[in-house]
């Protein structure tokens, strides 16, 4: 990466963060149809919410590298958001503060729906071994 000003760094991270807050409102929204899709048992749609996903995924992740890279740039080694959020005046940290902790908030909405999606896909996995290949024990002698 070029060597940016800390202007251009703290735009980045800004921008950065406004984009993942949209994007982790898409990613919440589309595993709240994942659920839907998997409660009724639509492989078809299952598939391609997953490719819709693959991509906001993956950008968020990108973004989220970036962030630490330009953060552990601007406060030092160790930096965190919160280091972070100290060095600005007050008016850019107040607006920054409040995006990243709607973000927190979504990030934690979209990792609860992502435990409840694998548990009932776990589950009904189980139940379709059982149906085609029967319990283990189910006439061993008692």
């Amino acid at each position: 990466m070029a060597t940016l000003t800390r202007q251009q760094a703290n735009a980045l991270l800004a921008n950065g963060v406004q984009l993942d807050l949209r994007e982790a409102g898409a990613v919440h929204a589309l595993l709240e149809q994942q659920f839907e899709a998997a409660v009724r048992h639509r492989s078809a749609e299952l598939s391609t919410l997953a490719e819709q996903l693959e991509p906001l995924l993956e950008g968020m992740e990108a973004r989220r590298k970036q962030r630490v890279s330009l953060v552990r740039a601007l406060v030092g080694a160790q930096g965190t958001m919160a280091d972070y959020f100290a060095t600005l005046q007050p008016a850019p940290r107040a607006t920054l503060e409040n995006a990243w902790g709607e973000l927190e908030r979504i990030v934690r909405d979209c990792k609860h729906a992502t435990t409840r999606n694998g548990s009932l896909l776990a589950e009904q996995y189980s139940v379709m071994q059982r149906v085609l290949h029967g319990e283990e024990h189910i006439y061993a002698p008692r």
